[in-house]
């Protein structure tokens, strides 16, 4: 059943499809430690009809139901040691992530319309490439900077400002960025990585929520019961499932399936563009 759309009511209601449709992401995301929001925004703008502004204000929604999970599993069950040996790194990137996303949100809506999609699908085959670096250089550290708090410090300060400003762009958690960083730049093993990334981008992606709020956004009752809900709460099974099924899956045949996957996306969103909900 469709509606007039104005602004506040959304007529595309399908909530068993966005359930799936979150199930399906978070279990792909799951599998290689990723919450998925990369591969959710393309379905949000191309088979959920959502403006790229809206897509992305809705991602960010998705991300952190998929984030809390992800924090009480990692937090829950992992040692916090390993962590804290990169605390200085960890409140750099935070603090950095953190400004970015406040700015970030804001700027989102003073890209037009018509360009937005370009700068969506840029960033989409940024984050592909990175998966397919991110296979090929697994586990090397060459790149780790030497002990020194103050260089690692400013370094992390300009790594968060990316993934602050990728999330708000995106609407995603950024933990495809904050992963490699600690690991290939800061010497960080995967545990310690992945549970930090949860650390880093809870607060990016609540303060990126917090200013869309702000701004007078998220007022859509049929939008929330018939999208964010369903899909969320299918985020939140298909990230558990990912995580469980993750032990025996080839983590780095899937980042090259999955990279490609992400680059068709991102071509398909730029040269094709279906009827949208109103922002």
């Amino acid at each position: 059943m469709r509606t007039r759309s104005d602004g506040r009511i959304y007529s595309v209601r399908r909530p068993l499809a966005a359930f799936c449709a979150g199930a399906a992401v978070a279990v792909l995301g799951g599998l290689i430690g990723l919450g998925g929001a990369e591969f959710r925004l393309p379905l949000l703008i191309a088979v959920f009809e959502l403006y790229p502004h809206r897509a992305v204000r809705i991602n960010l929604l998705v991300s952190l139901a998929t984030l809390a999970v992800s924090a009480g599993a990692r937090l829950g069950f992992t040692d916090a040691a390993n962590v804290a040996d990169f605390g200085v790194e960890i409140v750099a990137m935070l603090i950095g992530g953190v400004i970015a996303a406040w700015i970030g949100a804001a700027a989102l809506a003073r890209i037009p319309k018509g360009r937005v999609v370009g700068v969506i699908g840029v960033l989409l085959f940024a984050i592909a490439a990175l998966l397919v670096l991110e296979s090929l250089f697994a586990g090397a550290t060459d790149l780790a900077l030497p002990n020194d708090q103050l260089l690692r410090a400013g370094v992390a300060a300009f790594a968060g400002i990316v993934v602050g400003a990728v999330s708000s762009m995106l609407g995603v958690a950024g933990g495809e960025l904050i992963i490699p960083v600690l690991i290939f730049i800061f010497g960080a093993d995967i545990r310690a990585a992945g549970t930090a990334s949860v650390l880093i981008s809870t607060p990016i992606v609540l303060v990126g929520i917090f200013r869309h709020l702000l701004a007078g956004h998220y007022r859509s009752r049929s939008m929330l019961g018939y999208l964010v809900l369903p899909m969320s709460g299918g985020s939140v099974l298909g990230a558990l499932a990912g995580g469980y099924l993750a032990a025996w899956a080839p983590a780095d045949v899937l980042r090259l399936v999955l990279a490609a996957i992400l680059g068709v996306s991102a071509a398909k969103l730029m040269w094709f563009s279906p009827h949208k909900q109103a922002d």
